[in-house]
């Protein structure tokens, strides 16, 4: 059973940076496909970000080029670095595993297919 254990969330000001982590525990990384998701009140869950077994990432377009994903085999530790945050990045953010590799993690992620999930942490950023 794979479990997922979100941190790093909490208030901050437009502009700034957060890193979330995300420890995962009972996984092989080259089994299976990570990702975050988030789900701001009154709207949908969405995808964030996408990290394959070879490293490869993937973003939600209103993230490009602010957000960064990553992972730390040797620590089991999945992360989001958030940078230049905005107002509309509030949201509960969760990450996730699901079996699979290349291409099947893009597409899982897209269809918020992923069956392991963690139970979230809170991001706000504020005016």
């Amino acid at each position: 059973q794979v479990q997922l254990v979100e941190s790093g969330g909490g208030p901050v000001q437009t502009g700034g940076s957060l890193r979330l982590s995300c420890a995962v525990s009972d996984i092989t990384y080259s089994h299976y496909c990570m990702a975050w998701f988030r789900q701001a009140p009154g709207k949908e869950r969405e995808g964030v970000a996408v990290i394959d077994n070879d490293g490869k990432t993937g973003y939600a377009d209103p993230v490009k080029g602010r957000f960064t994903v990553s992972n730390d085999n040797t620590k089991n530790i999945l992360y989001l670095q958030m940078d230049n945050v905005k107002p509309e990045d509030t949201a509960m953010y969760y990450c996730a595993a699901a079996r699979g590799s290349g291409s099947v993690c893009y597409t899982k992620w897209i269809g918020q297919r992923y069956d392991n999930w963690g139970q979230g942490t809170q991001v706000t950023v504020s005016p």
